[in-house]
């Protein structure tokens, strides 16, 4: 069941690849419908998911694969994984309807994005590390073509700056997972062996090492300052639903990566590093917020935001290494936040990534100065950027409030210093506010004169993603079952 959950895109891609003759419209709607199916399945394994309890996989498949180096073609989900693997396949039934009108190669571009979708659900799926990283490496590469054959402005220079960037973490990351299959009694590539039993607890400086490779990898990928400089070009020259992707998924296999195979494979090493881990997490935050202010550009704002929340979530993970003299209750809070913002980030991110696609598919500009009185010609495009902005700073009633007050009510008992980065929150509702207040407030004036509200189209692709962050910000007890005992295992693992 779970390799056709990952494995349906990339077939229909195939499909639609071999078949000269399928029409535009025709490819459009297959790509919608294989989505619809996909996230219809996912739905499927979330109703009938059932704790597997500490170390063990739900759906679990397991098959032969590069026997002489110890890989295997290993699946399963848990509370870490199922969140994500659902929310990728809901970002790309939103990217399916967002692009139902679009006139550009609609049969490549739906191959194309159904491949990245078969990418991004293998990484949050995969339970083998040489998996994983095939997976992750598939992910650049499907990136990299949507943003040059896609996108606007200098996509070309973007979409090479962003593979080179990604890539060399990728490198990075495969060096660590290297060194991990060499430290290990067992010689394998397999997650749950190697989190059961963790290489180097008598070597902690060959450790730090692997982590350090590690951790550069994902942190290129996330991304965390300093390793950000790849993400505001990517963003600002992708297409709409190529920037959704981006933000909404491909950001969160860095964050991820951290959860899954740093803290539990390199305990010793990550309680060593866990203080500097902190340090870079709390500069995320406030470095994202404070260079997303200064931005004129609506869609490098938007960019920036994403480098303050995920410094959240490595504030999070960082404070959760920090085991002296800290409770672990509390350090599951901060892990479980860090998951739960994952998802909120890709569902508020997401919205509002369509909100800028939807500005230049009007106008042609981001330029936030060129827009004024929107909220008068489109009521409907200003109530949903007003949601999306209020979600997005962590206003109570939105996911967001419930991640970072996890994150922080987690953190801070074991690091105080943490406290440190609640400015950010501060610093991003100044930005919210400021923009609400120059694109949608006053006359109308500049590109606002005849801009044509948001359709159905466009509503039906933003509405799903805004709703559920209500939903998970009113109610999230449907999400946190799920999470909470995976985290209790993370903290468990990390702790030894």
């Amino acid at each position: 069941m779970l390799s056709l959950v990952v494995f349906l895109p990339v077939l229909a891609a195939i499909v639609l690849a071999v078949m000269p003759r399928v029409t535009d419209a025709a490819a459009r709607w297959s790509w919608l419908v294989v989505t619809l199916l996909d996230l219809a399945l996912v739905v499927g394994l979330w109703v009938s998911y059932r704790d597997p309890g500490a170390g063990g996989l739900a759906f679990e498949e397991q098959l032969p694969w590069i026997p002489n180096v110890g890989s295997t073609y290993h699946l399963g989900l848990d509370g870490l994984s199922l969140p994500l693997v659902a929310l990728t396949s809901l970002i790309f039934v939103v990217c399916a309807v967002f692009a139902l009108r679009d006139t550009d190669r609609p049969r490549s571009q739906a191959a194309l994005f159904l491949f990245l979708q078969t990418a991004s659900l293998g990484v949050f799926a995969a339970q083998d590390l040489i998996l994983f990283f095939v997976f992750f490496d598939l992910s650049i590469v499907g990136m990299y073509f949507v943003i040059a054959g896609w996108g606007h402005g200098n996509a070309a220079r973007s979409a090479l700056k962003f593979f080179l960037y990604t890539f060399l973490g990728s490198l990075a990351l495969l060096l660590g997972f290297i060194g991990l299959y060499l430290g290990s009694e067992a010689k394998t590539f397999d997650m749950v062996e190697l989190a059961q039993n963790p290489p180097f607890g008598d070597q902690p400086v060959v450790g730090g090492l692997v982590l350090a490779a590690v951790f550069i990898g994902l942190a290129i990928k996330t991304p965390t300052f300093p390793f950000h400089t790849w993400l505001p070009p990517a963003h600002t020259d992708a297409p709409a639903i190529g920037s959704v992707v981006l933000a909404s998924i491909l950001l969160k296999m860095g964050t991820y990566g951290f959860v899954r195979i740093a803290m539990p494979m390199l305990p010793d090493a990550w309680r060593d590093w866990a203080w500097l881990i902190v340090v870079i997490g709390a500069i995320s935050v406030l470095y994202g917020a404070l260079v997303a202010l200064a931005q004129t550009d609506f869609k490098r704002m938007i960019a920036y935001t994403s480098v303050n929340h995920m410094g959240y979530v490595v504030l999070a993970v960082g404070a959760a290494g920090v085991v002296s003299n800290s409770s672990a209750q509390a350090r599951e809070v901060a892990i479980t936040g860090a998951v739960v913002q994952m998802v909120s980030h890709g569902l508020i991110t997401g919205a509002l990534f369509l909100l800028a696609g939807v500005l230049y598919d009007r106008k042609g500009s981001y330029d936030i100065g060129s827009y004024g009185g929107l909220a008068a010609p489109a009521p409907r495009y200003a109530a949903f950027f007003v949601v999306a902005a209020f979600a997005s700073l962590g206003l109570p009633g939105f996911s967001g409030f419930i991640a970072e007050f996890q994150i922080f009510a987690g953190s801070i008992g074991p690091v105080p210093l943490t406290a440190l980065a609640l400015p950010g929150i501060l610093i991003t509702a100044a930005m919210f506010l400021r923009a609400l207040q120059r694109m949608l407030m006053g006359e109308t004036r500049g590109l606002s004169d005849g801009f044509h509200d948001l359709d159905r189209r466009e509503i039906l692709a933003i509405a799903p993603l805004l709703l559920l962050a209500v939903i998970i910000g009113i109610v999230p007890r449907f999400l946190l079952d799920v999470i909470e005992p995976a985290s209790s295992v993370v903290i468990e693992l990390v702790s030894r």
